[in-house]
């Protein structure tokens, strides 16, 4: 039982700084007219990737450690995180899709999953305990 609120608590924690971070970039991606949108795909999908990294150095500031020190699932927030932060930007996009709002490339899967990942890697390599 430990060991899987243990789990919890790591893939949790990840999921909403990543998901936090994305909302962030959704918000001025739509203020800005969303510029990544008028560039080919896989230069959008690079450059997401790169917020992500940018993202995640900075959230290193303010969250210097794992949520959970854990040797046993050390590697797991940079397979699941972005998995699920990607679904959960995705079922934006499909919400704001049905009211009829202009869907963006951070509100679709690969785009986001492209942050999210940046961002676990970052943390994932330089955080502390």
């Amino acid at each position: 039982m430990e060991l899987l609120i243990e789990f919890l608590f790591s893939f949790i924690g990840e999921f909403f700084l990543q998901f936090g971070a994305e909302l962030l970039i959704e918000t001025g991606a739509r203020r800005a007219g969303d510029l990544p949108e008028k560039c080919m795909p896989f230069i959008a999908f690079l450059g997401y990737g790169i917020m992500g990294l940018i993202a995640g150095s900075l959230s290193l500031l303010l969250f210097p450690h794992a949520f959970v020190r854990s040797s046993r699932f050390y590697g797991s927030s940079l397979v699941f995180a972005p998995i699920f932060t990607g679904l959960a930007m995705m079922g934006i996009g499909h919400l704001r899709q049905k009211r009829g709002e202009a869907v963006i490339r951070i509100d679709m899967f690969f785009y986001a999953y492209a942050f999210a990942f940046g961002m676990a890697l970052i943390r994932l390599v330089y955080t502390k305990g």
